[in-house]
């Protein structure tokens, strides 16, 4: 295990759970609602009011010994989507950083040539390509760039002997999609610590991946900007302190256009976000605010807090990465660039503050102002949609998560139009409900995340949509 104090507890939903028809519940919180920040460690003593966050006794000597030690910082990384934007940005960080951080395995889906070059540069243990046709061809490659001493592993078992079988202290989850929920399961139960930049990973198996986190005792941090940003506020605030999360949304690709207009958007147009540099799936998300929608489950889960004190605006300038509102109506609120490698550095290398001399300083008289406006929840259906799911929570999330990665899979095959994402979502949810499960099992929603899919394209095809 890496030297990390153990980061902010995952509360369970506080919804209002029914009895499942087969599985037992677990426990209802890991900690007390309104109690976001306190250790996982500590979770007993939260649920009792024992100590207030930040100011506890022994999370004070956690911290100072981390950040005391003789030994020098250091953390072996696992990268789980080397190739993809979140993991080229990790480990642009790591080669500034190479006196700090190290890389013990990489995986990628089907970029062998990338694969290869990251391999040489950084050295880790073990590579994994998903695509299991491309092994041959990945192993003649590592070998002819004098790599022959990096074990090569593939497809989807090979992800998780790479998260979870390795020497790493922490798995940078930069996998798209659901598909990065099963590595990072694995990576728990190993007692790997998790920089988390797979959403889906809480949206669709919260109700499972929480109470691993509580029983293995490792640190879950995010790294996308909104909830660092959140976690970042909340530090050294007292018990019962929080009233209200606010996260701040770009407003994506369409959030200057009219809401008549969205029906004549193409696939390019959706893909040109106006600040920040993504890979195509969470850019489409963006453009359709199911990537905020979905973010308000994932602060449910991170945080605690009920869903009506998790709000969201559009805040243009993405300058402000998100704001907590105490109980004394203080608002505090983390400011940085749009640039993902500050919240990826920093689920990396918490409770330390890493210096990065490329990191550019934030100008305030450069930004000049900043405008906040409110959400059009007519214009933007999926809000809404992942608050009926996260207020239903059990597997109604999951089945959210799977149709609208399905739907945007097909729409980026061109074969639904950008408004047809949230009707397939509404769809899918609707459909869902007599096979509703309170207290999903891991395989209860691997299960509905797979059958989800296959229903969504099977709306489509046979032109019911409407």
């Amino acid at each position: 295990m890496s030297a990390f104090v153990p980061l902010p507890p995952l509360p369970l939903s506080s919804s209002k759970f029914s009895k499942p028809r087969q599985h037992a519940p677990p426990s209802r919180h890991l900690t007390s609602r309104r109690h976001p920040t306190a250790s996982l460690a500590q979770s007993e003593a939260v649920k009792s009011g024992a100590a207030p966050v930040g100011t506890d006794a022994a999370l004070q000597e956690m911290v100072r010994r981390s950040l005391s030690s003789q030994t020098p910082f250091t953390r072996r990384i696992a990268v789980l989507g080397s190739t993809g934007s979140i993991g080229t940005q990790t480990l642009d960080i790591v080669r500034e950083a190479p006196h700090i951080f190290s890389v013990s395995s990489l995986t990628a889906g089907s970029n062998v040539e990338l694969l290869v070059r990251q391999a040489r540069e950084f050295r880790p243990h073990v590579v994994c390509i998903l695509d299991e046709s491309r092994r041959d061809e990945l192993r003649s490659k590592l070998d002819d760039a004098q790599c022959k001493d990096i074990r090569v592993v593939c497809g989807s078992q090979g992800v998780v002997e790479c998260a979870a079988e390795t020497d790493a202290d922490v798995v940078v989850t930069g996998i798209v999609g659901c598909a990065g929920l099963l590595p990072t399961v694995a990576a728990i139960k190993a007692g790997k610590d998790i920089a988390l930049a797979n959403k889906e990973t809480l949206i669709a198996g919260g109700p499972v991946v929480v109470p691993l986190v509580k029983k293995h005792g490792v640190s879950m941090t995010a790294a996308d900007s909104e909830h660092s940003a959140i976690f970042q506020c909340l530090q050294g605030a007292p018990q019962g302190a929080l009233r209200k999360i606010i996260l701040t949304a770009s407003g994506g690709a369409f959030r200057d256009r009219p809401a008549k207009d969205l029906a004549s958007v193409t696939l390019a147009d959706a893909l040109k976000h106006p600040n920040w540099s993504m890979g195509a799936k969470i850019t489409i998300d963006s453009a359709s605010l199911y990537n905020k929608a979905a973010e308000v489950i994932e602060a449910h889960y991170l945080f605690g807090l009920d869903y009506d004190n998790i709000e969201a605006v559009i805040h243009k300038q993405s300058i402000i990465h998100s704001m907590v509102e105490f109980e004394d109506s203080s608002v505090l609120a983390q400011l940085g660039w749009a640039d993902m490698r500050l919240p990826l550095l920093y689920s990396m290398s918490w409770p330390h503050r890493v210096s990065m001399p490329s990191f550019k300083p934030l100008d305030l008289v450069e930004i000049g102002s900043l405008t906040f406006q409110e959400i059009d929840r007519q214009k933007y259906p999926n809000m809404d949609l992942a608050y009926i799911a996260g207020r239903k929570a059990g597997t109604m999330t999951c089945v959210l998560n799977a149709a609208n990665e399905a739907a945007v899979e097909m729409f980026r095959e061109e074969k639904i139009h950008f408004l047809d994402i949230p009707k397939i979502n509404q769809a899918m949810m609707d459909s869902h409900r007599d096979d509703f499960l309170q207290y999903p099992t891991l395989d209860d929603i691997v299960h509905f995340d797979t059958v989800t899919r296959i229903h969504a394209r099977e709306l489509v095809a046979s032109g019911k949509l409407g």
